[in-house]
């Protein structure tokens, strides 16, 4: 049974060499959103997730939303394990999959079969996974031939194809998506957002960050709206247990 539980959760980045009194920190506390505090040697800490308690479980299709600089990518990477609590605890019960950068690991100079093993090794998949969804990726795609060349040889569109691809083979209990999930070229765009509805269906949680009205009604059944870090807001399709 798949779980998110979220305690106290804080996530702070500091900034260095910047004086307090400088614009640059009035800037960048006006454009992150979330707390920033003036510390000792000129570190400037801004403190992105503040004190958040949270609790999923199998079926919620929860839409992140609030503004920008609320830190609701924070929060998914912080859950994804690429940001590091400052403070709190999360339990995550599952296998995690994220659609937040799938460019993420791709190599230009590497060919489109190598390239599969280095986005699914960052992905978590074994070397046998990666076998066994290697000819579903490389079909998904419509690449053919270019997938033995370098990567560096494609368009955009072909780079987007191969990277949604890859990142949508893996099998997760919980998967996290941060906007953009339709970013591929229109001719891709269907197959593609068939794929998306698929994964979504198979996923014991999922955990959406977008703008688009659209695409949080279709997907989601409970919102959490955050604003400066914290838990504004949470709409429940059923009682916590």
């Amino acid at each position: 049974m798949a779980r998110i539980s979220i305690s106290k959760l804080t996530v702070e980045f500091a900034v260095f060499g910047s004086s307090a009194r400088s614009l640059k920190n009035s800037i960048l506390a006006k454009a992150t959103g979330g707390r920033v505090t003036f510390g000792h040697r000129n570190i400037v800490t801004v403190r992105a997730i503040d004190g958040l308690d949270l609790e999923l479980r199998d079926g919620d299709r929860a839409a992140l939303v609030g503004p920008n600089g609320s830190g609701k990518s924070t929060l998914l990477r912080a859950l994804s394990g690429i940001y590091k609590p400052t403070a709190g605890h999360i339990s995550i019960t599952g296998r995690v999959g994220t659609l937040l950068d799938p460019k993420a690991g791709l190599d230009l100079e590497a060919t489109g079969y190598e390239n599969i093993y280095l986005r699914g090794y960052l992905l978590g998949m074994s070397t046998r996974e990666i076998q066994t969804k290697m000819d579903y990726i490389a079909g998904f795609t419509e690449l053919g031939d270019f997938l033995s060349l370098p990567m560096k040889t494609y368009s955009e569109g072909m780079v987007a194809r191969l990277a949604f691809a890859i990142s949508t083979a893996p099998e997760n209990d919980i998967l996290l998506v941060d906007e953009g999930i339709g970013a591929v070229d229109e001719g891709f765009q269907e197959k593609a957002e068939k794929r998306i509805a698929q994964i979504f269906d198979r996923a014991s949680i999922v955990i959406l960050a977008s703008h688009s009205e659209k695409l949080l009604e279709r997907f989601c059944n409970c919102r959490i709206h955050m604003d400066r870090g914290k838990l504004v807001e949470r709409t429940m399709p059923h009682p916590a247990p």
